[in-house]
């Protein structure tokens, strides 16, 4: 068929035959419009990939439908795509390409799979699969990763900026996703929009139970696994179902145990939780864990913890026995929301997390005076950074240094005798 201008007119006269057919345009070589049986039309350019010679493939590629560009439209189009192809591109190569270019929603999947679940422990493949899931993939999930540039994920950072703990976490979730996916060859190696991305300010929460504090803590505990914490009703609102003399919080032994192991040893939550009898080395006074958050560990025993264990009832395989102790299928069990929202309450203890435990026992060592390494090695710390943070309350050094200043600046005085006797700030209690 003889090459005509394409218009408009010439659109609407081509007419539908038994098979699709081609008019070609006589400006843009290639370019053409393809009419089908149906009646439908589109825009098409056919091009000779590589050098162009006549031993080159012939490629067709489609632009789009007839009634979505116009003829000139189709036209700017089709003479970039011939632009391209001059210079040895191949255009519809590079679409199938983008086609099959993973998203970032496949490329997450993959990361999860391949090396988080395999390569991590399982709370944290739960944490990055959260994130992944909760926060990226509702997002961003159907990008293209190739093409995810810094400033989506600023954009997707800033959206995030009410919680800068998650967005920050966020950010270090996905970096390690395109890493993997860089260093794996499913993204060109240094693909990583994360990089460059500010992280928002983190000050660390820290919060250390008092010497008043603890006490109240201890009658907490010892109330609650013997006659239980009464419950305060709301006069306004009804307890139903429930005798007035069965309205109390009974923790239980095994609860109680745990809360007390985590003040005297300083172990994270999951350690005691998921503690094994058999790991409970009473001879040498150590709990030997074969894996926690840092791998195999060993806990140092203090006497008040070894009373724990001694008198703590054996039911089932784990230390802290859950509602499956003794079954065939026994699991740890999973937490200790309820008792410790009970006695922390009863105690007067706001805004504690369990956690904070931990920081406690640090904090304690550390204003004691036994110095960074050894509570490092008490907490089970790989690296001496982790606990710079309890740097500050390590003042015994600094005290000591204080006092010998002031001393020598009250001798110059001449009031030498005014620092004698040093009498402590009476304690508050905490609200």
């Amino acid at each position: 068929m003889t090459a005509v201008k394409l218009t408009k007119r010439l659109v609407d006269a081509s007419e539908p035959r038994t098979t699709r057919y081609v008019v070609f345009d006589s400006e843009i070589r290639g370019f053409g419009l393809r009419v089908f049986p149906s009646g439908n039309k589109s825009w098409i350019f056919e091009y000779r990939a590589g050098d162009g010679g006549r031993r080159a493939a012939k490629k067709r590629m489609t632009i789009g439908a007839a009634h979505e560009f116009t003829p000139d439209e189709a036209r700017k189009i089709a003479d970039k795509l011939r632009s391209r192809a001059k210079v040895g591109e191949d255009p519809a190569k590079a679409k199938s390409d983008h086609r099959a270019a993973l998203t970032i929603a496949e490329v997450s999947a993959i990361f999860l799979r391949d090396h988080v679940a395999a390569k991590r422990k399982s709370r944290t493949e739960a944490h990055y699969a959260d994130i992944l899931n909760r926060i990226v993939v509702p997002a961003i999930g159907s990008f293209k990763a190739k093409d995810v540039t810094r400033a989506d994920i600023a954009r997707l950072h800033l959206s995030w900026k009410r919680t800068k703990f998650q967005a920050n976490r966020m950010l270090a979730v996905v970096g390690s996703m395109f890493s993997f996916a860089s260093s794996t060859g499913l993204l060109p190696q240094g693909t990583n929009p994360v990089q460059g991305v500010e992280k928002y300010p983190e000050h660390r929460r820290e919060r250390f139970l008092s010497s008043l504090e603890l006490a109240r803590l201890g009658d907490a505990i010892r109330e609650a696994e013997t006659s239980g914490i009464p419950w305060q009703v709301d006069p306004d609102k009804q307890a139903k179902h429930l005798p007035k003399e069965q309205r109390a919080t009974v923790i239980g032994e095994h609860a109680a145990a745990a809360i007390r192991l985590l003040l005297f040893t300083g172990a994270r939550l999951r350690e005691v939780l998921h503690l094994e009898w058999q790991h409970v080395d009473a001879e040498r006074g150590l709990l030997l864990l074969p894996d926690s958050k840092t791998g195999q560990k060993a806990v140092v025993l203090n006497a008040p913890a070894m009373a724990v264990l001694t008198k703590l009832k054996r039911v089932g395989r784990y230390v802290i026995a859950s509602e499956s102790a003794g079954a065939e299928d026994e699991k740890p069990r999973s937490d200790l929301k309820r008792p410790w929202t009970a006695v922390s309450k009863r105690a007067g203890l706001t805004g504690v997390r369990i956690h904070d435990i931990r920081h406690t026992f640090a904090s304690f060592g550390a204003g004691g005076g036994l110095g960074l390494p050894i509570i490092g090695k008490l907490l089970g710390h790989v690296e001496a950074r982790t606990t710079q943070r309890y740097a500050h309350l390590d003042n015994d050094p600094l005290r000591r240094a204080a006092n010998s200043i002031g001393a020598s600046v009250a001798n110059a005085l001449g009031e030498s005798n005014n620092g004698a006797h040093v009498v402590p700030f009476p304690q508050r209690a905490s609200p």
